[in-house]
């Protein structure tokens, strides 16, 4: 177990993803998921208030709710549950009044008492950030929330929260969850040096780079085949020369220690300074065991050099 920067949340080192639930993944197999992660050492989830909106005929908040169910159906294990707020249809952007009405139908969905780890999923331009710091800390202060963080957010706008919550006496964040994998590394230019110095856990989203991390695309055709999953498109971005040819690095160095493509990819992206837990989802039961063994596999840093190298002619360091 790790913990996230200076919370009391003690974490396994993989952060699985909810944006499936209901989604890519129904009930009967987001259970199967959830019990696999569990029965494996795994004890951190991620959701957010608006997965699944964009499914027609769903209206947000329906991964929470099979979580929810999940969570009542198995006598409420002690996992870490982290959501977030601002992207729901009916409570989009971060005013003080939404912030709250969100979180609380966030604790309804969910079923519990208090929210783990709450993230501000974007920015929101529209809303003072003062106004925004300071609901956020009422949360934890009325106990609907434990511990605070955000998400999308630029290194300057999480300096200025944290100006504002020390200045106002507020909850500091403890977390960020930004994109971050072996092709996109732009982060490693601000956020992480500034998760380093206010002692900020990394919790990168897209961690196998929308499957492409995972070996699915090594080829056009591949990803726009039957069996393509709805974000193929997107990793053919990543289907260049160096791309794959970091694909094939990744292949070779997890063979050596019997592991997968994404498990070898999870694994590099666990060693970085700061990360505490890349958070990757699984839409099949039999795809869990590879994001498991990666919270285990310590890759040499031979071979971490490798991926760096094969990273490089691949990577956008653009923020």
């Amino acid at each position: 177990m790790t913990r996230i920067g200076t919370s009391d949340l003690e974490v396994f080192p993989l952060n699985l993803g909810g944006n499936v639930f209901g989604w890519t993944a129904d009930r009967d197999e987001s259970f199967a998921i959830l019990d696999a992660f569990i029965a494996g050492g795994g004890n951190f989830i991620d959701t957010a208030d608006s997965y699944s909106a964009w499914v027609p005929g769903h209206t947000g908040g329906e991964s929470e709710r099979i979580i929810g169910e999940w969570l009542a159906a198995r006598g409420r294990p002690d996992v870490v549950v982290a959501t977030k707020v601002s992207q729901h249809p009916q409570f989009s952007g971060l005013s003080a009044s939404n912030v709250r009405a969100a979180a609380e139908a966030s604790l309804q969905r969910l079923g519990v008492e208090s929210i783990d780890l709450y993230y501000a999923h974007f920015d929101d331009a529209e809303t003072p950030l003062e106004e925004t710091v300071a609901a956020f800390g009422e949360l934890v202060t009325a106990g609907l929330v434990r511990h605070i963080a955000v998400s999308n957010y630029t290194a300057e706008r999480i300096r200025s929260w944290f100006e504002i919550a020390r200045a106002g006496g507020y909850a500091l964040p403890v977390a960020v969850q930004p994109h971050y994998n072996l092709v996109e590394r732009g982060i490693e230019e601000d956020v992480i040096p500034l998760a380093a110095s206010e002692s900020i856990g990394v919790i990168p989203y897209f961690s196998l780079a929308k499957g492409f991390l995972a070996g699915k695309y090594r080829s056009a055709d591949t990803a726009r085949g039957a069996d393509a999953s709805p974000r193929a498109g997107a990793a053919l971005t990543y289907a260049t020369p160096a791309g794959l040819a970091l694909v094939d690095e990744l292949e070779r160095i997890g063979a050596a220690h019997d592991a997968s493509i994404a498990t070898a990819a999870l694994a590099w992206l666990r060693a970085q300074p700061t990360v505490v837990a890349p958070l990757a989802s699984a839409s099949r039961v039999g795809q869990v065991a590879d994001l498991l063994a990666s919270a285990t596999l310590e890759l040499s840093s031979a071979e971490l050099t490798a991926l760096d190298a094969a990273s490089t002619a691949v990577a956008s360091r653009s923020a």
